[in-house]
């Protein structure tokens, strides 16, 4: 292990009056809520990428962080210190899970058979981290928009070659994945989209991303790998029009390509923001077309306009959603990924456990409040009374195809009825909510 976060000791739990700022204040991992551990409903990861192989640059500036396994030069030895870092790190937050993009987790390759080679180093690397620490894996992927050859797309390139190469490197990733124990496999589509219609056949490329996931699934079955494959919304950004623009728009395309019953979406808080939506909206989409997989949990900044990946730190911003998950039951395979990235002035080791803990204990603090919301019933039983003519005879009449439009009409006619409108009492649901979060 490197001795990089030596000075870090184990993060634990010692409650909301502690003045330990790298202490759990909220987050009980064996603390009973709704019926499970805190630690098995909210199934926290640390994603990899953002910690481990992002140096804190962006587009007006170098890298920021100064980290040993930040060499600039992506060797068999900074990948050692890497992924020794990686776990360290991990391990003495508590979280139970990691993610992966498979270019995060290994040494850059120099071509697509020295890509197989080095994945598998890499490979043999992990598993031997997770025997030690105990950690497992949420997830993991593969990079399809990060390299040159992909800037016109991978599924949807308009070479047949570059589509060939994606496909490879998406079978070693889910082949990894699947070795390695992976509760999911996700495939955020990157550079799936366009930036012109002049240069583009949308028809086409729609067609060829199909395929391709068609082509994903298949293997998944051959190699018997029984996690869910998870699509990841996102309206813009690279390209300007994305094709898995929101859930909506995934749940479209899938049953479009007959892949409904292969996919599910891991939704991103903040790519849910950009696509104009509440997170908790896309939540309520992905369970109403049976789709829900995962979450990528984080925020924007409401006055930037594109993906700030900042740590949540608002629990009651977050019950609505948490409380629609945990009324449907809770994660199955998924669970609530970090996602997440450092400001490019948060420079110290200690910053990045300051940020995951504050996520935690936020992730925390709004399943409590779902919990509350839950155990006093009043949301629910509002919900239920509110659609409660569904239930009856006449209801139920009308949703199995018993009835015609001319059916109803005459109906309505004969009884010469004048409904009148209910309140939804939205302002005292609110109130409700807001009370449980105290």
């Amino acid at each position: 292990m490197t001795d990089y976060f030596d000075d870090i000791p184990p993060i634990a739990f010692e409650g909301p009056d502690s003045g330990n700022p790298l202490a759990f204040r909220a987050y009980e991992a064996e603390r009973m809520v709704l019926g499970k551990p805190m630690r098995e409903q909210l199934r926290m990861a640390v994603c990899l990428w953002h910690n481990f192989a992002w140096g804190g640059h962006d587009i007006f500036g170098d890298p920021a962080f100064e980290r040993p396994w930040l060499t600039g030069q992506w060797d068999a030895d900074s990948n050692r210190v890497r992924l020794d870092a990686a776990f360290d790190f991990v391990a003495r937050l508590g979280a139970p899970y990691f993610c992966f993009h498979d270019l995060d987790v290994m040494e850059a390759p120099e071509s697509l058979r020295d890509h197989e080679r080095k994945l598998a180093d890499a490979e043999a690397i992990i598993a031997g981290k997770m025997e030690e620490t105990g950690l497992g894996l949420l997830w993991g992927t593969a990079n399809l928009f990060g390299h040159r050859r992909f800037m016109a797309g991978a599924a949807t390139n308009p070479d047949p070659d570059i589509f060939a190469y994606a496909a490879a490197q998406v079978k070693l990733a889910l082949e990894t994945t699947h070795r390695l124990g992976g509760e999911n496999y996700v495939l955020w589509g990157g550079r799936e989209g366009y930036d012109s219609l002049l240069n583009t056949d949308m028809r086409r490329e729609l067609d060829q991303l199909g395929r391709f996931l068609a082509l994903v699934a298949e293997h998944k079955h051959k190699i018997g790998f029984k996690g869910l494959l998870l699509i990841e919304p996102k309206p813009q950004e690279p390209t300007k029009h994305q094709y898995d623009y929101d859930v909506s728009t995934v749940a479209g395309f899938l049953r479009r390509y007959g892949l409904d019953k292969e996919y599910a979406v891991n939704i991103e808080v903040n790519h849910a923001t950009l696509a104009g939506h509440s997170f908790e909206h896309e939540v309520a989409s992905a369970y109403a077309h049976d789709i829900f997989g995962s979450i990528d949990i984080n925020r924007g900044d409401p006055q930037n306009g594109w993906d700030t990946d900042q740590y949540p730190n608002n629990a009651a911003d977050l019950a609505t959603a948490m409380t629609l998950i945990m009324e449907h039951g809770g994660f199955t395979s998924g669970g609530f990924n970090f996602d997440t990235k450092l400001r490019r002035q948060s420079i110290d080791a200690e910053d990045m456990f300051h940020a995951h803990i504050g996520g935690m204990d936020t992730l925390a603090r709004a399943l409590l409040i779902a919990e509350k919301v839950i155990e006093d019933g009043q949301l629910a039983a509002f919900r239920e009374q509110r659609y409660a003519g569904w239930s009856e005879d006449r209801g139920r009449r009308i949703l199995s195809g018993d009835l015609s439009l001319a059916d109803l009409a005459e109906e309505a006619l004969a009884a010469n009825r004048d409904p009148r409108p209910v309140s939804g009492r939205q302002e005292y649901l609110e109130n409700l909510v807001n009370r449980q979060a105290g």
